[in-house]
């Protein structure tokens, strides 16, 4: 129901703009990045000279794996490879252009899986299949993606290395736009993957496989970024969000405006959940490696929340019905026969009205993270409820958004 995505890479030295830092800069000559890279660095500065500063000298991948375990999450997503081509693992197909020749001198992914692992959460690992300015992948563009020269060379072999060396509990596909799956062969990646591969009974994968087949085809749908379905989909499906809400690799000019507050991360997570979905949450670190602490305040924030309120999120199922009619702020979910009302504003006159159950004289109210059963009336005959909410709110100080009570013995 909950992950971290973490996007990190050389991206995060200039850690300006987005991790489209050379895309903007040097495909679409942007002039706002290039009047950034002229006055911060020497004349001529090309985009591989950026990696050596791309140290991770304050990575420490079980402080990461604690904090994301602290947030709630159950699986983490890390970039081992964006569009810039630069990979964080040894690849032998990036010859000094991956993280263990260049820059950290470590194996990223490799160590932040074994962590994670440790703490018993799933691994999972994004991978660009393009790369903007490699020359075979521009060759290959070129002749209308008639030849496939990059995805036999460099492509490919490097995602069979990534399976076989860290076992991923997850493959989160991205960069597959420009070309059809036939270009990039994924059905035979795919095919081996759930045959014949070392995770063949755990693996699943998103649905960025070739161009069109997004919101179409893969293990859950991710469709676009920060996707909001607005009804129950009927396939499993992934929202995608980052708590910097302008970009997804760490920006030094971030603001505090430009930051998700914890009562829209809550919002997002339950929404989600409400309709089916797993929430992924994305943090950008720092090119040293460091989780700046706006964000892990935020995730330990939710971290409190699901300490909380994790009953009516984790192993749960949508409800017949996902949100109140009357209002955006009630949303349900379900586990088995009961039922979960999680309300995101707290009722003025502390009187929550339900319209969508239907209780019956057993129907019993309680509240997370609070004790006793809560008083309540029908709200018209044989249908909806009226419940009298505690005074005393739940916690000594008070989260700005959500609260969720438990319906037993509704329909």
């Amino acid at each position: 129901k909950l992950g971290v995505f973490v996007h990190w890479g050389v991206f995060s030295v200039p850690a300006w703009g987005s991790e489209w830092f050379w895309w903007h800069w040097q495909g679409q000559r942007d002039a706002a990045y290039e009047r950034f890279v002229r006055s911060r660095f020497p004349p001529g500065t090309s985009y591989a000279e950026f990696a050596p500063h791309f140290t991770a000298h304050d990575f420490q991948p079980r402080q990461w794996a604690e904090l994301f375990w602290r947030a709630g999450a159950r699986y983490v997503v890390l970039t081992t490879k964006h569009h810039e081509g630069f990979t964080n693992w040894g690849s032998p197909r990036s010859w000094n252009w991956n993280s263990v020749d260049i820059g950290p001198h470590r194996d990223l992914v490799g160590e932040l899986g074994e962590a994670l692992r440790e703490r018993n959460l799933h691994y999972g690992l994004y991978h660009s299949l393009m790369e903007w300015f490699n020359p075979l992948y521009l060759a290959d563009k070129k002749n209308g993606f008639k030849t496939q020269s990059f995805v036999t060379k460099k492509m490919m072999p490097e995602l069979y290395d990534l399976v076989v060396k860290y076992k991923p509990d997850l493959i989160w596909s991205d960069g597959d736009w420009e070309a059809p799956d036939s270009y990039w062969n994924s059905t035979s990646f795919l095919a081996w993957l759930y045959n014949n591969s070392p995770v063949k009974d755990t693996v699943v994968v998103n649905d960025r496989w070739g161009r069109g087949c997004s919101c179409r085809h893969g293990g859950f749908y991710n469709c676009a970024d920060k996707y909001k379905p607005g009804t129950l989909p009927d396939h499993k499906w992934e929202m995608c969000s980052s708590i910097d809400k302008l970009s997804w690799g760490y920006r030094s000019n971030m603001s505090v405006a430009e930051v998700m507050d914890e009562a829209t991360i809550i919002e997002e997570l339950v929404q989600t959940v409400s309709l089916g979905g797993n929430y992924l949450l994305n943090v950008g670190p720092t090119k040293e490696g460091v989780i700046v602490p706006i964000f892990q305040e935020r995730l330990l924030a939710l971290g409190r929340w699901l300490d909380i309120n994790g009953e009516a999120i984790y192993e749960s199922q949508p409800w017949r019905v996902q949100m109140e009619n009357s209002t955006d702020t009630v949303w349900y979910t379900s586990r088995g026969p009961v039922v979960y009302a999680i309300f995101l504003l707290w009722p003025r006159d502390s009187v929550l009205k339900l319209c969508s159950p239907i209780p019956c004289p057993a129907t019993r109210v309680t509240m997370l993270g609070y004790a006793g059963t809560l008083k309540w009336q029908e709200e018209s005959p044989g249908k909806g409820l009226l419940i009298t909410l505690p005074h005393v709110l739940p916690s000594p100080v008070p989260p700005k958004s959500g609260w969720a009570v438990k319906l037993e013995g509704v329909l």
